[in-house]
């Protein structure tokens, strides 16, 4: 059977506004990706928004900084995708570069920033775009080619079609940094099969290439070579309807099995539980190398974004997606005052000593009414409005 592990030191993580790049293999390293008076004059062309006859299309263009968004981001993505869905057959959204679809952005200054209205603001309207997404009126296709990740997932997978490569890589790893799968995670997750979506929540474990399919996450695969004929040929159609006929053409899959597919009955069995702790009790009674190799990586991340998300993906299952999202926002909010969210940044971000102080220090020290801190509503004039 095959090892399994977690990519906690090996993985570069972004959720739109926040990014996990140390120690990732020294070809997907970017530049900083703070703010810098270069990228204040370079906004306008982060994102570029074109028309083709009928089509729209959105390029997210910061390559260097691995298409990182940012609120103007956010926000110019919005302002077309209304604008499309008014006038156009169909939108394609897409990366810049060979490295990332979106591998989200700068969490140090989020963090540093502390709950101030900037910081909300992002969530906020990062969030209202998800849920355009997710109520999107024309074909909406996400080309996901390289790291997907965070704020990236957000701008896909509420869409109706998204085209993974051999190149893509996608995790949701926040709770390594203290954090919780958010831009819709409450609502995507908790529909994989079985307990996948738990599990890649909990233990942030990446998928690659065509795994993305086999999961559920994207709905086709098309070689990276065939993506500008994918793309013309998209551009090129009489209408709507064809959308999904042309997709199937460029649908490539091998029948290589999915990579979790040895281990997903053990998944199933371990992560069906009415706890954290009734998870880590199935783990160490299953005993296998899979097993000790998730509970290494469970007690590494944050106890208290293991509890928070455990509820989050539960209550998530059974909500609609601006529901999830609404919820979300409480929740980033409630991070941004008193979490784990700066300490894990701190540690794994900032000094960079992999020592994380979590606070509490145990899954026995997280208290319920802590987790339930998290979910409790915001002032009326604050909640999200989706």
């Amino acid at each position: 059977m095959r090892t399994f592990m977690h990519p906690v030191q090996r993985i570069i993580y972004a959720f739109g506004h926040r990014t996990f790049s140390h120690l990732l293999p020294k070809k997907h390293l970017a530049c900083s990706v703070m703010s810098t008076p270069s990228d204040a004059r370079n906004m306008s062309s982060f994102v570029i928004a074109t028309e083709s006859s009928d089509k729209g299309m959105i390029i997210l263009n910061r390559p260097k900084a691995l298409n990182a968004l940012n609120l103007e981001m956010v926000r110019k993505v919005y302002k077309h995708l209304k604008k499309c869905e008014l006038s156009k057959s169909m939108v394609i959204i897409k990366g810049a570069g060979e490295k990332a679809f979106c591998a989200g952005g700068d969490v140090r200054a989020i963090v540093e920033a502390g709950p101030t209205e900037d910081s909300k603001a992002f969530f906020r309207e990062e969030y209202t775009l998800n849920a355009l997404i997710g109520n999107y009126i024309i074909p909406y296709v996400a080309i996901i080619d390289g790291i997907t990740m965070g704020g990236g997932v957000g701008l896909s997978v509420h869409g109706k079609y998204r085209v993974a490569t051999e190149r893509t890589l996608f995790a949701m790893p926040e709770t390594a940094i203290g954090l919780f799968p958010d831009v819709g995670g409450s609502y995507f997750l908790p529909r994989l099969q079985g307990k996948l979506g738990l599990f890649l929540g909990l233990t942030g474990f990446r998928l690659k290439g065509e795994d993305l399919l086999k999961a559920g996450i994207a709905t086709h695969y098309c070689e990276s070579a065939k993506l500008e004929d994918l793309q013309n040929d998209l551009l090129n159609c009489k209408d709507a309807d064809t959308v999904q006929e042309i997709l199937e053409k460029y649908n490539t899959p091998t029948k290589k099995e999915f990579v979790l597919n040895e281990v997903m009955d053990k998944i199933n069995t371990c992560f069906t539980a009415d706890s954290v702790e009734e998870i880590f009790e199935n783990l160490k009674k299953d005993g296998s190398d899979w097993a000790n190799k998730t509970l290494e990586t469970l007690n590494k991340v944050s106890p208290l974004s293991l509890k928070v998300t455990f509820r989050q993906l539960n209550l998530g299952s059974q909500l609609l997606l601006p529901q999830c999202l609404k919820m979300e926002y409480r929740m980033v909010v409630r991070h941004l005052e008193d979490s784990d969210f700066k300490e894990g940044v701190r540690a794994l971000l900032i000094d960079k000593d992999q020592k994380p102080k979590w606070n509490p220090p145990t899954l026995e020290s997280v208290t319920q009414e802590r987790v339930d801190s998290f979910f409790q509503k915001l002032p009326d004039t604050e909640e999200l409005k989706v």
